[in-house]
């Protein structure tokens, strides 16, 4: 495939994001993990190849009355609202366009890239890509869409951001304007925005919640009793609303559901009953990162949004080492062993900082953080005399990192950390006693992309087209190698070279364990 590459570094995003007026407000300024997104290579769809034409008159046997598609004056800047631009991203703003708002939705529900951060890097690039919407999208129903898969990676901040782009105070988006302000912990705007007009939502729950917030207490409890009676909300809601509205006469705590509302998070927290995060999706793990609920459910936060690229590994870094470690086992000695490599690492001494990256590497594993870890340390490990296994432990580390090309010459007799290496200068060699490592270089080969997302590529589903693929790479890294294959040559097709090599990487080098 011919055109122009373009590499998008973390320092480019990082640039643009803060050069828009309109997004110089405070939830941008914490999208920390776009601090250090790995550099992307993508071919924008206007520099595909074109097909070669005839060069003679255009003759027109028919005349065909093309279909005009009215939308409300304003409504397509709302729908493309996205927080990076295509000259950011390299992807055109035809990116969704062909394709049908309904599979896209489904698509985004479905894909999970949990075990593979470089595909995570590029979700979250698609996510917030500036881009025009399906043209079956009529009613922002796509940015909804976008917006519930943020807050299923735990990605607040940017979710918050992307709303805020897209004037979130309309009925089509007021739920999750709501349920994304009570979980930043302010719901005084869409609050505000209700009172204005209430017709924003049907839901008896927010408007009680609002007025007692804004302490019209007479209107919140005539408005609870009528509710009440109609049947409008839901026992659980009801019970909840009058413990919220009089505590005094509160003195049962209702049974806790299996997965709460948003507002019924927050009112078993008002009611002094506060629900642990750990069992419940990553959106309400993201009210812990503040550290106010205590340093242990903020280091279980830290680390459950970090392994799907919710923070940044110098947020997560800074919360491993904001306190002294009162106990031990578990994730304090991962937090103590973190400590005391960041020690050895300023104190410059090489014996002292291989010991103790040894351990620390080896709880690192343990919790499936290796990418980020590596995203910190790679370049002052690399700088580190070293041989035999101590050189190939820094060589694996390395090649889990935005430096991997780096390691490409490094010395080593280990087979995986060969073929590792061949992988990241983009040409892979196979070696028969490394498994998936055929199917690697298939994926590499130049040829192999599945022709049915091809065609979606030429009917503007370039970004449905890329959906697949990572659906079908993080399919054949669990083990069914035609499809790692058929994914990895499709992402390189279409000028996703740095993705398809840090993939590969990881599916080589990372064994997965489950996390929660």
């Amino acid at each position: 495939m011919t055109g122009v590459k373009r590499s998008i570094t973390l320092a480019g995003l990082a640039w643009v994001m803060f050069s828009f007026p309109a997004l110089a407000n405070d939830p941008l300024s914490a999208i920390e993990w776009l601090e250090k997104r790995p550099k992307q290579i993508v071919v924008p769809l206007s520099e595909f190849p074109q097909s070669n034409t005839i060069d003679e008159p255009a003759v027109a046997g028919s005349v065909v009355t093309p279909q005009v598609t009215v939308s409300p004056l304003g409504a397509p800047v709302r729908a493309a609202a996205g927080l990076l631009p295509s000259n950011v991203t390299g992807l055109p703003r035809t990116l969704w366009q062909g394709s049908d708002v309904e599979t896209l939705t489904t698509l985004m529900s479905a894909i999970d890239v949990e075990q593979h951060p470089a595909l995570q890097s590029l979700l979250y690039t698609l996510l917030l890509a500036e881009a025009d919407p399906p043209q079956t999208d009529q009613n922002e129903s796509f940015i909804s869409a976008r917006v519930q898969k943020l807050l299923e990676l735990g990605a607040l901040d940017p979710a918050t951001a992307l709303l805020e782009r897209a004037d979130p105070a309309h009925v089509d988006l007021f739920k999750l304007y709501f349920d994304v302000s009570l979980l930043n912990g302010n719901a005084e705007a869409p609050c505000e925005a209700l009172r204005r007009n209430p017709n924003l939502s049907r839901d008896f729950a927010p408007r009680i919640y609002c007025d007692a917030l804004g302490q019209k207490w007479d209107s919140a409890a005539l408005t609870l009793a009528t509710a009440d009676a109609i049947g409008a909300l839901e026992p659980l809601d009801v019970a909840l609303l009058e413990g919220f509205l009089d505590p005094e006469l509160f003195d049962t705590v209702p049974p806790v559901p299996q997965r709460p509302t948003v507002l019924q998070f927050r009112l078993f927290e008002a009611i002094g009953e506060a629900l642990p995060t750990s069992s419940l999706p990553r959106e309400f793990t993201a009210t812990d990162i503040s550290g106010d609920a205590g340093w242990k459910p903020q280091l279980d936060a830290a680390e459950r949004l970090a392994r799907v690229g919710a923070i940044s590994e110098n947020r997560l870094l800074g919360i491993y080492t904001s306190r002294i470690p009162s106990a031990s086992g578990g994730i304090w000695d991962r937090v103590e062993s973190m400590q005391r490599l960041e020690t050895a690492l300023k104190s410059g001494d090489p014996t002292a900082i291989l010991k103790q990256l040894k351990r620390a590497w080896g709880k690192v594993k343990e919790a499936n953080l290796e990418v980020p870890i590596a995203t910190l340390f790679s370049q002052d490990l690399l700088r580190l005399p070293s041989t035999g296994a101590d050189a190939d432990l820094i060589s694996r580390i390395a090649l889990l990192s935005p430096d991997y090309e780096s390691v490409a010459q490094r010395e080593t007799s280990d087979a995986t950390l060969k073929v590792a290496q061949s992988i990241a200068i983009g040409e892979p060699e196979a070696d028969s006693t490394v498994l998936i490592s055929a199917a690697i270089e298939a994926g590499f080969s130049g040829s192999g992309a599945p022709a049915r997302l091809s065609e979606m590529v030429a009917d503007d589903r370039l970004g449905e087209a890329i959906l697949r693929a990572m659906a079908l790479t993080a399919s054949g890294a669990a083990g069914d190698s035609a499809a790692l294959q058929s994914g990895l040559a499709f992402l390189r097709s279409v000028g996703l070279e740095d993705t398809a090599r840090r993939t590969a990487l990881q599916v080589l080098l990372l064994e997965r364990r489950d996390q929660g």
